[in-house]
């Protein structure tokens, strides 16, 4: 798939560069809230994400261990993103072909909430180096994916996925960014 790269909807999407540095996706996330799968860029309302999604896990077998990072890079607003980025969930110790549900939940689901703008809500998933090797963060605001990622040796992504969410009862027209 050369030359794709400036196609890569991560790279559109500004999650590479605001969230994360290029890598390479060796690794597959599915990612639903009932009945609905998150495509890079899709658009989901607050109230389709209220609880937790089913976030499925590829790998090679149950004695990989993955990391799942939520985050949201635009809080409070994408125009003024000071406490990015927000960790909204935290799941450590998820076997390979399982899903997050026999992880560890290290930081609990907070639901998305964005009172302004377009805020970007993205999934990162991590190959940890052993079990129980990965620990919470103090706190939620001004969470570095990056930061994170090298705290606990965790390399690169193997596989990332984000959606939009905006305030439901919005606020006059779609505003889009230009390339």
């Amino acid at each position: 798939m050369a030359g794709g790269r400036d196609r890569d909807p991560l790279v559109v999407g500004r999650v590479v560069g605001d969230v994360l540095d290029p890598f390479v996706r060796t690794t597959n996330i599915r990612v639903s809230y009932g009945a609905r799968t998150v495509s890079n860029g899709c658009e989901l309302k607050p109230s389709m994400v209220t609880h937790q999604p089913r976030v499925e896990v590829g790998g090679a077998d149950m004695r990989t261990f993955y990391t799942l990072v939520m985050v949201d890079p635009d809080a409070p607003s994408p125009s003024d993103p000071n406490l990015r980025e927000y960790l909204h969930w935290l799941v450590t110790d998820i076997p390979g072909t399982t899903g997050a549900a026999f992880g560890q939940e290290v930081m609990c689901y907070e639901n998305p909430r964005p009172t302004m703008g377009i805020h970007r809500f993205v999934f990162v998933l991590f190959q940890q180096m052993g079990r129980q090797t990965v620990y919470a963060p103090g706190w939620r605001q001004n969470f570095n994916t990056r930061d994170f990622a090298e705290l606990y040796n965790l390399g690169p992504p193997v596989a990332a996925v984000y959606f939009n969410c905006q305030r439901e009862a919005g606020s006059g027209g779609r505003r889009m960014y230009p390339n």
